[in-house]
């Protein structure tokens, strides 16, 4: 058999709809050879000031504003020309590129989205070249960040509740998470999600509570107060076969930017008034004191880094406290973050940092300083299911891919399950 060429051909973007009917970027890169490869990018709805920068038409006419037919034509014009007979099985000097053809520090001219969707879609097109599945493709290109052998697949956690700017409006907490135990299977994790999440709706319609589903699939109710939601947590997992603190545990992501008062200090229907942020620290302690958490996702605001620093000290040989919105997947503010002790685990999101390369750095940097790493969907999602391949490749500690419900959602739970039976022995 000959050797396949593995040069870049064309690349082709589209603009297609993510999972709450807003315009995103797809784009196919196709090989000399014919081998091809098809990524999309996600979007959030909470989205941090720090994060990279996703371009949109901003034409009030089409789509309010949120089309992307601009990156579209990013990628089919400048990008596609420059990448035209470059080496596909070169990740590295492709990112590189497209970082150097942007020439901003944030991404902002050809966009995150963009330039995000080529990288993937390379990476993609290279796999199937290769003949190997995206995951160990993926695996063998995070091999000089750091050296990781593929062994288990990443432990979920599950978003059954659904608040803040992803839910009904009425809770302060963006999402309520059940987090299975991390010796339990994948498999074994996944039935333990689908089992609590169908508890919790039960638990809802016995109460004549709502039980729509947010954007991420997870309840929408009209609940009162956060710990209302932490309640009917509980409630389901007594009512259901597993056992609290043995199979499973509650996680929290506060999105605390959404809920801070702009003169300051942060306000929640639990509390009264505005609570400063060592007074909120200590509602945190006394949260975790109740219903011991596992973890803790955007806790303070992006900006209150000494606060982070002092409920990193108060509960983070207990908790694991993760930086989302603080981090926004950059490597200096990781590194700042490490420096100063502000956290334990990051969120990391590829659209957040907008390539493929990037993303590998920051896992990296993470992994060596012992910081526990969370490979994470976004809201606007699609049916792509590339994270789940790249959360398996890096070794992420935990996924997070939103409930067990909603097609974009399922497509990364279900990709997992078969990389499961791929890559773990049966017993």
């Amino acid at each position: 058999m000959s050797e396949i060429s593995t040069k870049v051909y064309a690349v082709l973007a589209r603009e297609i709809l993510d999972s709450r009917g807003d315009p995103t970027i797809e784009t196919l890169v196709v090989l000399e050879s014919g081998y091809r490869g098809v990524a999309s990018v996600p979007a959030g709805t909470s989205l941090g000031k720090y994060e990279s920068v996703e371009l949109r038409d901003k034409d009030p006419k089409r789509y309010g504003g949120m089309g992307v037919l601009k990156a579209v034509a990013f990628v089919n014009g400048e990008i596609a020309a420059k990448l035209k007979g470059m080496e596909a099985l070169n990740q590295g000097a492709i990112d590189k590129m497209l970082i150097d053809l942007d020439g901003t520090p944030d991404k902002h001219r050809l966009g995150a989205n963009s330039i995000l969707s080529v990288s993937l879609a390379v990476a993609a097109a290279a796999a199937n070249a290769r003949r190997l599945p995206l995951y160990q493709h993926i695996n063998d290109l995070f091999q000089p960040f750091i050296a990781t052998k593929m062994s288990r697949i990443p432990t979920p956690t599950f978003n059954v509740i659904n608040g803040g700017k992803h839910g009904a409006g009425n809770l302060d907490f963006q999402e309520f998470h059940i987090v299975p135990a991390s010796n339990k299977s994948y498999s074994e994790a996944l039935e333990i999600g689908v089992a609590i999440y169908n508890s919790v709706k039960q638990i809802l319609k016995y109460r004549n509570a709502v039980y729509s589903v947010g954007y991420e699939g997870g309840f929408a109710p009209n609940l009162f107060t956060n710990l209302d939601a932490l309640e009917i947590l509980a409630e389901g997992i007594k009512s259901s076969p597993y056992t609290f603190g043995v199979d499973v545990f509650f996680g929290l992501d506060l999105a605390a930017n959404s809920f801070m008062h702009e003169r300051g200090g942060y306000q929640i229907k639990d509390k009264p008034g505005t609570l400063t942020s060592p007074d909120f620290i200590r509602y945190l302690t006394e949260l975790h004191k109740k219903y011991r958490l596992l973890i803790l996702e955007d806790p303070l605001s992006e900006d209150d880094w000494e606060h982070w620093a002092l409920l990193s000290k108060e509960i983070g040989h207990e908790v694991l406290v993760v930086g989302d919105d603080l981090l926004a997947t950059n490597p200096d503010r990781l590194k700042r973050a490490i420096k100063e002790g502000v956290c334990s685990g990051i969120l990391a999101k590829p659209n957040q940092i907008g390539s493929l390369s990037e993303f590998f750095a920051v896992i990296a940097i993470a992994k060596e300083a012992g910081i526990r790493t969370i490979v994470s969907h976004r809201s606007g999602e699609t049916n792509d299911s590339f994270v789940a391949d790249l959360a398996v490749g890096v070794q992420s500690d935990y996924v997070k891919f939103g409930a067990p419900a909603r097609g974009e959602r399922v497509a990364k739970y279900n990709r997992l399950l078969q990389i499961e039976s791929e890559i773990i022995p049966k017993k």
